[in-house]
């Protein structure tokens, strides 16, 4: 079915970004997957092309899109070639960008958002914590003021870009009597003193993110680097996350259907007992659901697409797009691995690394469990 939210300067930036991806990216990505990142170079060609600042004003280096169908645009193109690579853009330039842009202060926006949008400033965003998970009103990470200087002391986990970041969006608790009305944004710098890395973490999939592990030993920042207000940080995460629920939900969809539409390639290539396994009935009634599956959902995601663009998507339509697609996802690529055999469990094959990239989407952002909770709670259960 024709999709109806692009049009032509939508599908104009799309052929350009598949452009850049055929040239600069795809000759390399598996080289991304032995380095377990993704280098310098990628940000700094992503960034001269605009492909970093489409949330960013012009007047700061970006491009200042204005339309969140390029985030869109970018997003499937991305998750296309790999799903990690997707990830590790959205972090940047879809989830951890808009903060600086809405939030920030003039003298912030100056300093941190050229760079962010020349790639030569890489951001990650540190919410979830060793004991947290997605309970974000449990963080422990604090910041006690000392004088004109905040010191922080604490951890973060499982953040994406963290290895490589210069700049990490982090959520700390300045005023634990407040509970989750006490959380506030800092922008923490890699080269603060007191701030280290962990290793790269061994995930089951998503090589190429370098995902790692944060520690911030008695950081000292001043006022100049919270971002948004005191205090208001947990609302500020709440306000964003539809924005990276949907970008989760843009991704899934994109990745699956990619893998979908080569496993039917597949299907028409690949013979047993002498016919191709595509023709067998099984086969044929089970692609039948998958595309069918695929396309339905994704005529829900263009709908989310469209109301976010217009200031209209509410974090319970957010939920149900970003549990329902990552459940799809993984539904239709287990099939995908199905149909292949056992060259579907080789590491070689694409389908098998989409497999395993695929799983964490029903945890992040999020759990799909989470998800659920707040539909029912909507729902007045």
């Amino acid at each position: 079915m024709k999709r109806e939210i692009y049009n032509e300067d939508h599908e104009a930036f799309r052929s350009s970004v598949r452009e850049f991806l055929e040239r600069s990216v795809i000759p390399h990505v598996e080289d991304y997957a032995v380095a377990k990142a993704i280098p310098r170079e990628f940000w700094l060609e992503a960034g001269k092309q605009g492909f970093l600042g489409l949330e960013i004003p012009e007047e700061y280096g970006g491009v200042s899109a204005g339309d969140y169908r390029f985030n869109a645009v970018a997003a499937e193109e991305f998750n296309k070639v790999n799903a990690a690579l997707g990830s590790c853009w959205g972090i940047h330039a879809d989830i951890t960008a808009p903060y600086l842009v809405e939030l920030g202060t003039e003298e912030q926006k100056q300093k941190w958002l050229p760079g962010v949008a020349a790639g030569e400033t890489l951001l990650a965003i540190g919410m979830t914590e060793p004991s947290g998970g997605s309970d974000l009103a449990a963080l422990k990470t604090t910041a006690v003021k000392d004088g004109d200087d905040w010191v922080i002391n604490g951890s973060k986990t499982f953040i994406t870009n963290g290895y490589s970041a210069d700049l990490v969006i982090t959520a700390v608790r300045t005023s634990p009597e407040k509970k989750a009305r006490g959380i506030t944004l800092f922008a923490i710098p890699a080269d603060a003193p007191g701030f280290s890395r962990g290793r790269k973490l061994d995930k089951v999939g998503q090589d190429e993110s370098d995902t790692a592990e944060l520690f911030f030993e008695n950081v000292r920042l001043g006022d100049d680097h919270i971002v948004g207000e005191l205090d208001g940080g947990f609302i500020h995460m709440m306000q964003k996350l539809p924005q990276e629920r949907l970008g989760c939900a843009v991704s899934n969809i994109a990745h699956a259907k990619q893998i979908l539409i080569e496993t039917l390639a597949y299907t028409k290539d690949r013979q047993a007992f002498g016919v191709p396994i595509g023709t067998f009935q099984h086969s044929k009634f089970l692609l039948a659901e998958l595309f069918t599956q695929i396309e339905v959902s994704e005529a829900y995601l263009d709908q989310c697409i469209a109301a976010h663009d217009k200031g209209e998507l509410t974090p319970v339509d957010a939920a149900k797009a970003k549990w329902w697609t990552s459940q799809i996802q993984n539904d239709v690529l287990d099939h995908c691995v199905q149909l292949h055999g056992g060259y579907g469990f080789m590491n070689e094959y694409r389908v098998a690394r989409a497999w395993r990239d695929a799983r964490v989407s029903k945890i992040w952002a999020g759990s799909n469990e989470i998800m659920k909770e707040l539909i029912g709670r909507d729902l007045g259960l």
